[in-house]
């Protein structure tokens, strides 16, 4: 078989926002590989990433698969600050009580394209999982959620829920979102959002009447609008380190 053939291309649904000349000069080996992860039972595993390739970087893409035994948690908080093309996609599979937490921050201008994938499988009774997705887009970035969640026939109780909302600060970004629910039990809580806008023109005019000057209201928006991405973050201090991590690198950026 050809290295051609072997490639994904934006043909493929799982790559249909990918940039197209990033994989079609790729490595198979590099998109193809996948980390692999295995949370025993009861037990609990956390990732808490950012990722900064720099301009000259052409692209990167980190794939992760997990299984959660009975019980267990897994959560991942990641922030995509890099370019040209940056892609995060993250496989899990729960057991019967386990639960799936995600969090994710894309921020990027320029022609960046960036994307969460994940695909959630609910294979056996009463797991949860729940992602959140923020993205930030100026210039003419991008920047993409494909979110599928599948429900087995035995896997009765499961709640679910992907919510995914873009803020567009230019009018040349934009964002694309595609979230899949495949559901066979009949006793299951999933749900899915998507919003993709511009910032709360609202808001920004309560906080100028009250005197706050524009670019610090600006940035006190998006500060909390990229926070909801690490709310379920346990942990104080990590989930301040990761908000003011995302906020630095927006400060590079436009505000």
């Amino acid at each position: 078989m050809s290295q051609a053939a072997t490639l994904p291309t934006k043909r493929d649904e799982d790559w249909r926002y990918a940039d197209g000349d990033y994989l079609a000069a790729s490595d198979p080996v590099s998109l193809t590989h996948w980390r692999t992860l295995k949370v025993p039972a009861g037990e609990t595993r956390s990732e808490f990433q950012t990722h900064l390739s720099g301009d000259a970087c052409k692209g990167s893409v980190d794939r992760l698969r997990v299984h959660v035994g009975a019980g267990g948690r897994f959560e991942a908080f990641h922030t995509i600050a890099g370019g040209k093309y940056q892609r995060v996609e993250v496989e899990v599979t729960l057991e019967e009580g386990a639960h799936f937490e995600f969090g994710g921050v894309t921020l990027g201008g320029g022609d960046k394209v960036q994307e969460f994938v994940t695909c959630t499988k609910h294979s056996h009774p009463n797991a949860t999982s729940n992602q959140v997705v923020r993205a930030v887009q100026w210039g003419k970035a991008t920047g993409n959620f494909l979110g599928r969640i599948e429900v087995a026939r035995d896997a009765q109780k499961t709640n679910a829920a992907q919510n995914f909302r873009a803020i567009l600060l230019e009018k040349g970004a934009s964002a694309n979102t595609k979230p899949e629910l495949e559901i066979f039990a009949d006793d299951v809580l999933c749900a899915h959002g998507a919003a993709i806008g511009q910032l709360d023109e609202q808001a920004s005019y309560y906080m100028a009447a009250r005197g706050i000057p524009p670019m610090v209201a600006k940035k006190l928006l998006i500060q909390a609008f990229i926070g909801d991405a690490f709310e379920a973050i346990t942990d104080d201090a990590v989930r301040e380190r990761m908000l003011e991590g995302a906020l630095h690198e927006l400060d590079q950026g436009v505000v």
